[in-house]
């Protein structure tokens, strides 16, 4: 969703608003919440909700009190209250789904941590907070190379001003406990302004900072995902994922927020599958499970001994074959199953294409000596085709080589006589 100075050109090349979110329309911010209420009225004697919900740099947001009863939208640029002095930030809801969101986070309405909004920001409130903005960027590079003088084990990801000017925050990330107290006083010597220290986690700071990830789109976080849940590799084996570190991270090093969306619907179709450390007894042997296609419903075993010959049998036939097992039955082999199986699986829609036959990319290739004994065949097949037309030949009218030395013998005897008529009459 984006607002029509940020869609798409004639080209197809994004035009971009160029405001760095925070264009008015509000529609190409970072977790934008869509007010499906807005054109709705309020009941007659029905007060509007006096809070509204503000949103700061990098999606941060919070709630607060409309004490002065000003007539806020989304989009506008207000004044509140912070400590020391004032911030700057703009309204990204108002009315009552602010009430929802102020329940959904547990904000109560008349806690001590509510804060007011003042006025709607002036022109020099939004010329301070501009030029506070314009100054993080340069203030991060030499904060880091602070931070590396001083050889401590943390990165600064990021810097936030205040909307007075004030005070700036500085958020970091670190493995390990790490004392800052000569980085804050060089901190403050260097940049002449009150310092903030804010230690947030990696995943957070990838939220922050934003990205695109492997399957191509932005970041869950940075996008629409609030609510950090923790994430385990037990969601990889359920979903039969490799246990590989680098296809399992993000971007911020963690498991990837993404492997616990489909993880329930994983579950529940595992319910319909036997248990993968049961073995399966037969007349032939004992049967392990190798592995399994949870969207199509099957298991592949082996027996032991023969670990290279795999079986595929379907679920259901599984657990009918441990029930069996269970009554001190035993089938008589897998091959069974796997035959009934192969006969009952035809796949749909083969010839789409119409190609029913190999086409010559699929043919396989051939080995060389395949090739040899093609081309003696050939040879053969020409040194034979070659003899009986021979042998035609001499049968309707002679030797053909003899044919054609008296068509030689007879051009030159009428070269010959052309000669001698020509020196006849000279």
């Amino acid at each position: 969703m984006g607002c029509s100075s940020c869609s798409s050109g004639k080209d197809g090349q994004p035009k971009g608003c160029k405001n760095n979110g925070t264009c008015g329309a509000d529609g190409c911010n970072k977790l934008t919440v869509f007010d499906w209420l807005s054109n709705m009225s309020l009941p007659n004697g029905a007060a509007q909700f006096p809070f509204a919900e503000i949103r700061f740099k990098n999606g941060r947001k919070g709630y607060f009190k409309n004490t002065e009863n000003l007539s806020l939208s989304i989009g506008d640029i207000v004044a509140t209250e912070a400590s020391p002095g004032h911030d700057v930030g703009m309204v990204s809801l108002t009315g009552e789904l602010v009430r929802i969101q102020m329940k959904k986070k547990k904000v109560e309405e008349e806690g001590d941590d509510i804060k007011k909004v003042y006025r709607k920001a002036s022109q020099k409130d939004i010329d301070i907070w501009q030029k506070s903005r314009d100054r993080e960027e340069k203030m991060k590079v030499r904060a880091r190379e602070i931070a590396i003088r001083l050889e401590l084990q943390m990165k600064i990801s990021d810097i936030e001003f205040q909307g007075d000017g004030s005070k700036a925050t500085f958020y970091y990330t670190a493995e390990e406990r790490v004392d800052f107290r000569q980085l804050i006083k060089e901190f403050a010597h260097e940049f002449n302004t009150r310092i903030e220290m804010r230690q947030v986690g990696f995943r957070q700071e990838a939220a922050r900072l934003g990205g695109v990830g492997s399957c191509g789109r932005e970041l869950c976080c940075s996008t629409w995902l609030t609510d950090f849940r923790s994430v385990n590799t037990s969601a990889a084996r359920y979903q039969q994922l490799s246990l590989n570190p680098q296809k399992l991270a993000g971007q911020c090093g963690k498991l990837k927020c993404c492997l616990n969306y489909e993880l329930d619907a994983y579950i529940e179709a595992l319910n319909s599958f036997p248990k993968l450390e049961t073995k399966l007894k037969t007349e032939k042997g004992t049967a392990v499970c190798q592995k399994i296609d949870i969207f199509k419903g099957l298991l592949w075993y082996a027996y032991e001994g023969e670990w290279m010959n795999w079986h595929k049998i379907s679920a259901e036939d599984a657990s009918e074959i441990i029930a069996a097992n269970n009554n001190d039955e035993k089938v008589a082999s897998l091959e069974e199953f796997a035959s009934e199986l192969m006969e009952n699986t035809k796949t749909d829609f083969e010839n789409v294409v119409g190609q029913d036959s190999l086409t010559r990319f699929d043919q396989p290739k051939r080995s060389k000596r395949r090739r040899k004994n093609r081309n003696r065949k050939k040879n053969s097949g020409n040194a034979s085709s070659q003899k009986q037309m021979a042998t035609s030949n001499a049968s309707k009218g002679g030797n053909p080589e003899k044919k054609n030395t008296n068509k030689s013998k007879n051009q030159r005897n009428k070269r010959h006589r052309s000669r001698n008529k020509n020196n006849d009459k000279s």
